[in-house]
């Protein structure tokens, strides 16, 4: 009687309790969980979670983070958002580490994970991802994530890339190499067109959507301690042929002269809108863009394909996106953490915001990425590239997008604005 007794009530504490996390409000914009859950780790986010700034977005993120904590009931999240100035807010989140103050986990901008690596203040997450899943990761976010004794010091769960998109009733073949692309440019202005639309202004996407160019030889902006090595050698070389690139469509007509104050891809919808370009350089997140913009007869008339290269086996593709890493020296609080990237953001998230997946498996199991478009962003992105994550980096950017302004312009050959940026690179780096 007694041992019944204790079984009954038993199993009513437990139906008490699952009741209790079905009616509570588990999920808030600051709070997962019971307030008066036994554990709690923290995790600074950017708005890819429930405070989501777009309704939908942060329904389905207050779904998955509830369906996450039910099954981790004695756990109790506190999250922290971060400010826009996402530079800012990774600067101060790297001395916290150094300095053992950081949130137990974290997202982690891919541009600068290489700085937290250096740094020794990441936990590894190797234990809790499987060597298959690990190596169905991109090249680029394989080795963006991994550390120099193997180990995986972070989980790089969205990316994106640069391609060419163009209108398929004027350009009808895709480009592969650059004299191809200026080719079609050209064909294009005696259709009406503009020619091929870019970035060239002063804005960081000048840079970025550029240095395909330069990747696509080999080209090394930094050596590997973090050293700018642009102008000099081989790189010198091949960093002027791809200035030379940009400044030969401008020179030719086959890209208009304003492309030297264009510092938002958003004038590149603009202008496919208005039915003035065929052709433009821009992010895959503009497809859906394009979308929503044009007329459906207008919208099935563009198409996009990879980055055009010096040659047509020489390609790249710039590479972005966030990961998610773990500073807490209680290994309970790195499993958690773990936890939180596979059940949510390793699949799920990145089917809810539409944001490519960094796993080519996880093409095929999610019907939105299943699509031709984003199959063919899949396979552009084995030849992706991320920007160096040496802390030289931002004035290397500022300085290609003034060299660039110049270039364009006609202000200074490409020689002479390349020896300017590298110059002024160089006193920048000696007073790191």
């Amino acid at each position: 009687m007694i041992k019944r007794l204790a079984t009954l009530l038993t199993a009513t504490t437990v139906l008490c309790s699952a009741s209790y996390l079905q009616a509570a409000d588990l999920v808030s914009k600051d709070r997962v969980g019971l307030p008066d859950a036994a554990n709690k780790m923290v995790f600074r986010m950017t708005g890819d979670g429930p405070g989501s700034n777009d309704p939908a977005y942060a329904a389905g993120y207050k779904k998955l983070y509830g369906d996450f904590i039910r099954k981790h009931p004695d756990w109790q999240i506190e999250l922290q958002m971060m400010s826009g100035d996402i530079g800012q807010e990774q600067a101060r989140m790297l001395e916290q580490a150094k300095a053992g103050r950081a949130p137990d986990c974290a997202a982690v901008d891919s541009f600068v994970l290489p700085l937290f690596k250096e740094a020794g203040v990441l936990k590894s997450l190797s234990p809790y991802f499987s060597q298959t899943e690990i190596d169905q990761l991109f090249p680029f976010v394989r080795s963006g994530v991994t550390g120099k004794d193997g180990n995986i010091y972070a989980w790089w769960w969205s990316t994106d890339l640069r391609v060419l998109y163009r209108n398929k009733k004027i350009v009808p073949e895709a480009p592969e190499t650059w004299e191809q692309l200026k080719a079609a440019a050209l064909a294009s202005k005696k259709k009406g067109m503009e020619g091929i639309l870019f970035n060239g202004g002063r804005y960081e996407g000048t840079t970025f959507d550029w240095l395909n160019n330069f990747w696509a030889q080999g080209g090394d902006l930094v050596d590997a301690s973090g050293k700018p090595v642009f102008g000099v050698g081989e790189n010198r070389a091949k960093f002027i042929k791809a200035v030379n690139y940009y400044r030969d469509l401008v020179n030719s007509g086959a890209a208009p002269k304003r492309v030297a104050n264009i510092g938002n891809y958003d004038d590149f919808n603009a202008a496919a809108a208005a039915g003035t370009t065929a052709l433009f350089v821009g992010g895959n997140w503009q497809l859906a863009q394009l979308k929503s913009t044009l007329e459906p007869e207008d919208f099935a008339n563009w198409t996009f394909s990879m980055l055009p290269g010096p040659t047509a086996d020489q390609r790249s593709t710039g590479t972005g996106g966030w990961t998610i890493a773990s500073f807490s020296d209680d290994p309970a609080k790195v499993k958690m953490c773990a936890n939180l990237i596979r059940d949510i953001y390793m699949g799920p998230a990145n089917a809810l915001q539409q944001q490519l997946p960094t796993r080519a498996d996880l093409y095929d199991k999610y019907d939105v990425f299943k699509t031709p478009a984003n199959k063919a962003f899949a396979k552009a992105l084995q030849y992706g590239r991320a920007r160096p994550g040496a802390p030289i980096y931002p004035e290397i950017s500022n300085q290609i997008q003034i060299m660039m302004g110049d270039v364009l312009t006609g202000t200074k050959t490409p020689e002479q604005a390349l020896d300017a940026a590298f110059k002024a690179t160089m006193n920048a780096y000696e007073r790191l």
